[in-house]
């Protein structure tokens, strides 16, 4: 996940430190019908690099991004922001100066894909017509599918919390603060998710935060995930278990979250295992991972979506199994990796080649190796970075074992990759770290010889 927000304050991006000017059009789309050579549906992570470099070779006009939102989130900086490390503000930035240099913004969201017309209707009427599109509209996060979550998050200064969400972010160290005794719940969700190791992470965070105020000694600290593993990749997976041992956090597999009960400060959670099998605890705080589903309006559509809801395509190639002019990124694209932001920032080149190729008359040959990374913060400074590809095997960066808690793995967190994020992923000049690891595997097979 390597990603913004080097510039002034919330959110003025000074134009000497941006790789580029952002002059591009923003229309509120009040006209029937527009044409476009590319149309980009979303302005996330991976929209917004892969339009970037589109726009960059077609020159302007030919790219079109249909975004909604007024602003975008550096959503890996989450994590920090709830513990108290990062501030909301430096996650975030206005998506004009976002959105690449010659594209076109239409400021607003798809009603309806319309594939075998190669156009969509967004939710103003207007109908946008293209030669290629390119979905990347991410996943959405679904707190009203929890009953009685939503009634808990909005009790000010309730000891119900969601690192997830921009709207509620800051609730998790409020409710830090708050806490006294008791049981500290965290939870992963019985759906897809975006981010899978910060369900875990917040935790790690919180168990650090009561140790350092003095009242860890109060807090039962309690991992509940839908999950068989505590991680997905073996290698890391192993030390996981051994930093939850050490701090006394007790975890529990395949158990899901099923309800909250606010006037009694009680969960409700099903054994997955065990059909009908609940229980009902009580929490002093609750750290809750909405359960994630892709927009219905992709969904809804089967010419576009698989059973499950995402876009389907080729892992390898990105290209949708049906359409040859249709490409997805990210989240809601139904390649079985970890759904990250750097999952993206590996994907954009491989989008980018093959969507010119098709251009230019050529079958897609850039293939996806399935790269995901997942900066796994298990304290206020300390870190293990995880990456691994579709095989859930290491494909790691760094000459160094990086399935171990290191404070150079959190300052890569804290610093780095945001500033690789704003200034480099957003204007398309971020592949993922192939290359640096290219150039630094002459030292990791030095290291391997030293005994």
């Amino acid at each position: 996940m390597l990603h913004h927000c080097w510039r002034g304050r919330l959110l003025t991006i000074p134009s000497a430190t941006r790789t580029s000017q952002k002059f591009f059009s923003s229309t509120p789309g009040n006209t029937s019908k527009r044409q476009c050579k590319v149309l980009v549906v979303g302005g996330g992570s991976g929209g917004c690099s892969v339009a970037a470099k589109l726009a960059s070779k077609l020159g302007p006009g030919k790219v079109v991004v249909l975004e909604p939102s007024a602003n975008h989130y550096y959503q890996p900086m989450f994590t920090l922001v709830g513990g108290g490390i990062k501030k909301l503000e430096d996650s975030v930035a206005p998506m004009k100066d976002t959105l690449p240099s010659l594209s076109t913004w239409v400021k607003d969201s798809v009603a309806e894909f319309q594939p075998d017309a190669n156009a969509v209707v967004t939710k103003s009427g207007e109908k946008i017509e293209y030669e290629q599109m390119l979905v990347a509209i991410g996943l959405e996060l679904r707190y009203d599918k929890i009953p009685g979550l939503l009634e808990a998050l909005a009790i000010p200064g309730g000891s119900v919390c969601s690192n997830y969400s921009p709207k509620y972010v800051n609730r998790t160290l409020e409710a830090l603060q708050k806490f006294q005794k008791g049981n500290a719940i965290f939870t992963f969700p019985n759906s897809p998710v975006k981010c899978p190791g910060a369900p875990q992470k917040v935790a790690y965070l919180s168990e650090h935060f009561l140790r350092r105020n003095k009242k860890r000694r109060d807090a039962k600290i309690i991992y509940n995930t839908s999950l068989p593993v505590i991680f997905g990749v073996k290698h890391y997976a192993d030390v996981l278990w051994k930093v939850a041992e050490s701090r006394d956090i007790t975890v529990n597999l395949r158990t899901n979250l099923k309800q909250v009960i606010p006037e009694r400060s009680q969960a409700v959670f099903e054994n997955l295992d065990k059909p009908g099998e609940e229980y009902t605890i009580e929490y002093s705080l609750l750290h809750v991972t909405p359960p994630m589903a892709t927009p219905e309006v992709l969904s809804s559509c089967k010419e576009l979506a698989n059973a499950a809801g995402f876009v389907d395509v080729d892992k390898d190639t990105l290209q949708h199994v049906k359409y040859p002019n249709i490409f997805a990124i990210g989240d809601c694209s139904s390649t079985p990796n970890s759904k990250t932001a750097a999952s993206a920032a590996a994907q954009a080149p491989v989008v980018y080649r093959n969507m010119v190729a098709v251009m230019e008359g050529h079958s897609p040959s850039a293939s996806y190796n399935g790269y995901a990374s997942c900066p796994l913060v298990t304290g206020y400074n300390t870190c293990i970075l995880a990456e691994f590809d579709y095989n859930l095997q290491p494909l790691e960066t760094f000459p160094l074992p990086q399935d171990k808690e290191r404070f150079s793995m959190f300052l890569l967190k804290k610093h780095f990759m945001p500033f690789l994020y704003w200034q480099f992923m957003l204007n398309g000049l971020w592949n993922g770290p192939a290359l640096v690891r290219q150039l630094l595997e002459p030292l990791r097979q030095e290291k391997k010889k030293t005994p």
